[in-house]
């Protein structure tokens, strides 16, 4: 038996768990422990260990100590969601750490303000004959007193470390809400990409190939159940520290849609004068002619019915032999995944997330390698591929998981388009307009098609509020009912219908007077809406008259035109590193000066602040390796980088003094550590205007965000044009 014992990692007061205001916590779903209200910004190290994952968002890193237990340290609550921003790693994954060394640094001041609790878990991992003996609480600590006692039967056997072919194997309880569907499961998948090790997934006595989302979301896992995750190879031990970590980071990303203020208005409004005058907006309509349903996005809709069904290409079932179909359906896919990585770069936020879990898919072992077989059999890349997919949704069909069940649409969605590229086709669609687009079924590409155009609302007899359709339209501000039953199916092509999202229900054969009322609601929620966007555009002042700008941060063209319309008076902040990351080498001046041009265009003149390449650190490019370092949040980091290969930098400096007007734009520099750096850049942009004839000086600045920039500003603002 060993005992272990951990000691305070920050200064605060120590709570039991069951106080921690998070149920993965309270209900020890990740392990046993307590908790931290930190009085310090400095995480230390509870004990001598290895640490084996960190946090993308920096914010939770675990440890490794004696007899392979592990000891999660997570900072605050929901402080995945700022993103890394006020967090500074101190250790670089898999380093060796002594008790009391100092882990990770924090802004106390920024996360108070920003997360909903400091309380900081100090989690011992579940794990087999591991128990926590003593520990003390409802005390005040210091760094290095003594908080748990720890006792563990023996070593685990993946404390054995990386050794050649050495199995690994650990155990992760799921918790995030609706267990592992599409987008979690696309998320673990591609954790592992880079590994060579074989990673199994283990529940219930089903297994499954943990690259393949398809197959994870085939064991149906609810939330709060335990897996087995099982890694063979020489990265066994990496293999499976970067799936946990992605299964952290996905239990802990919950996106909400952001509901508007008009929005809040409106339905405030509406409940008033239905609670002032007693209205039941539906008591007094025959029954019969109102169809009721689940709500997947909210809203309301007056229109007219058109009847949507799904293209089903014809399939021959023999093949033209294994070379042709395999070539062949290899094409058909590419073509697939090319079109989705273009609405993609485009979209933003949950329409984005969707496709991308899509993209996942698309190249998912278990189907490519399903498909395969069957074509080595003789069959047709068509006929392979839809049986495929069909083995698949039969899998999925015998899970008693709503949710997951719900994920069929998206491999029949899949099917489909992999289909109608094989045969030559694209679907398209020709609706009315104000159309209310019926359909037994809706898949996602259907939606992003006809979304394009102004439709009013959409039912449809099946599907669920969770499905990929129903996020989209939320996302898309589309009205929509799902559920509904086979009876809309019978509604006559073009008949009047009025969809209000927000009763959950279908109105057919409206009179008049029922149609006025809608619009005039409609009418109503759109001036409201108006308004509010109208007020947006104006100059933003104080009541005293002090103008303020209003600027957005931008990390795509869709940001871009989002920030327009909602009233942005320029950009402060052009995340560049959307050029840059899932590429296989840098983008060419050529192609930056396009994507800069087009985000400038966009803002009609308005300020375009834009950002050098902020990589390094937590945001590694393949194409871009970095030497070792024993600390690289320190290291080459943000502008440190830029100056490393001057290439890279000189070419994005050309791009951006080619956008036109010049004075439109401004570049600014991200973790600035010294006046030097500033003046490094400042000849490079000065040599690379003359160059390009720029007789104007380029207005340059600097991000605060290193504490050396805030102790030095005075002397940095004598060197940059802006803060």
């Amino acid at each position: 038996m060993t005992k272990l014992i951990l000691k305070a990692p920050l200064d605060g007061w120590s709570t039991p768990l069951e106080e921690v205001p998070d149920a993965a916590f309270a209900q020890r779903m990740l392990g046993d422990g307590l908790a931290i209200d930190p009085t310090s910004a400095t995480l230390h190290s509870p004990c001598d260990g290895e640490i084996v994952a960190i946090a993308a968002a920096n914010h939770a890193l675990t440890l490794r100590a004696a007899a392979g237990v592990e000891i999660l340290l997570h900072v605050g609550l929901d402080t995945v969601k700022l993103g890394g921003k006020g967090f500074e790693p101190l250790v670089r994954q898999g380093a060796r750490v002594t008790a009391g060394e100092p882990l990770l640094r924090f802004d106390l001041d920024a996360l108070a303000r920003a997360a909903p609790s400091l309380l900081t878990p100090v989690i011992v991992m579940e794990g087999a004959g591991i128990a926590v003996v003593s520990r003390q609480l409802n005390r005040a600590v210091r760094v290095g007193d003594v908080i748990l006692e720890i006792e563990a039967q023996g070593a685990r056997v993946e404390s054995l470390g990386a050794r050649e072919g050495v199995e690994i194997s650990k155990q992760l309880v799921v918790i995030f809400e609706h267990g592992i569907h599409a987008r979690p499961a696309a998320r673990l998948a591609n954790s592992i990409k880079g590994f060579s090790a074989e990673v199994v997934v283990l529940v219930r006595g089903k297994k499954a190939n943990a690259r393949s989302g398809v197959a994870l979301m085939a064991l149906g896992v609810q939330r709060g159940e335990e897996i087995t995750v099982t890694a063979v190879g020489s990265d066994a031990l990496a293999a499976l520290a970067a799936l946990e970590a992605a299964l952290i980071e996905a239990q802990e990303s919950r996106a909400a849609k952001p509901v508007s203020r008009f929005e809040v208005h409106t339905a405030l409004a509406e409940q008033d004068k239905n609670r002032d005058t007693g209205r039941d907006p539906h008591r007094d309509i025959d029954d019969s002619r109102i169809i009721h349903a689940v709500i997947a996005s909210r809203g309301l809709a007056v229109g007219r019915a058109a009847h949507l069904t799904r293209p089903e290409p014809q399939v021959a079932e023999a093949g033209a032999g294994i070379p042709r179909e395999a070539a062949e359906l290899t094409r058909a896919r590419a073509a697939v995944k090319s079109r989705m990585e273009g609405l993609a770069a485009t979209a933003s936020g949950a329409t984005r997330e969707v496709l991308e879990a899509h993209l996942a898919f698309i190249d998912d072992t278990a189907l490519v390698e399903a498909a395969e077989g069957w074509i080595a059999r003789g069959k047709s890349a068509g006929y392979a591929w839809r049986q495929a997919v069909n083995d698949s949704v039969a899998e999925l069909r015998g899970i008693g998981d709503t949710r997951v069940r719900e994920r069929i649409d998206d491999l029949n969605d899949l099917s489909s388009q992999v289909l109608l590229a094989l045969a030559g086709r694209s679907a398209s669609y020709e609706l009315p307009e104000h159309a209310i687009v019926l359909a037994d079924e809706l898949l996602p590409s259907q939606f992003v098609s006809i979304a394009s155009e102004p439709i009013a609302g959409v039912c449809v007899a099946g599907g669920g509020p969770t499905s990929h359709v129903a996020i989209l339209a939320a996302a898309m501000g589309v009205p929509m009912l799902v559920a509904a039953g086979s009876t809309i199916l019978a509604i006559p092509e073009g008949a009047q219908l009025v969809l209000d999202a927000e009763a959950g229900t279908l109105l057919t054969d409206p009179d008049s007077s029922e149609v006025s009322a809608a619009q005039a609601t409609l009418e109503r929620r759109r001036a409201s809406r108006a308004s509010e966007l109208a007020l947006a555009q104006e100059e933003c002042r104080t009541a005293d008259g002090l103008r303020i700008e209003m600027f957005a941060n931008v990390g795509s063209l869709a940001d871009a035109r989002a920030a327009v319309e909602q009233g942005a008076e320029g950009c402060g902040l052009l995340r560049t590193e959307f050029l840059f990351l899932d590429r296989e080498t840098p983008p060419d001046e050529a192609y930056q000066t396009e994507q800069y041009q087009i985000i400038a265009d966009v803002l009609s003149g308005k300020t375009l602040v834009i950002r050098t390449l902020d990589t390094g650190g937590d945001k590694p490019i393949r194409y871009l390796p970095m030497p070792h370092e024993d600390n690289p949040a320190l290291g080459l980091r943000g502008v440190r980088t830029s100056l490393w290969r001057p290439d890279l930098l000189r070419t994005q400096l050309r791009a951006v003094l080619s956008v036109n007007p010049p004075q439109q734009c401004r570049v600014m520099l991200p973790m600035i550590t010294s006046a030097a750096e500033i003046r490094a850049v400042r000849e490079l942009l000065d040599e690379v205007a003359l160059e390009l004839g720029r007789a104007a000086r380029m207005p340059l600045g600097i991000m605060v965000e290193t504490p050396a920039a805030a102790l030095i500003a005075e002397s940095l603002a004598a060197e940059a044009d802006f803060l």
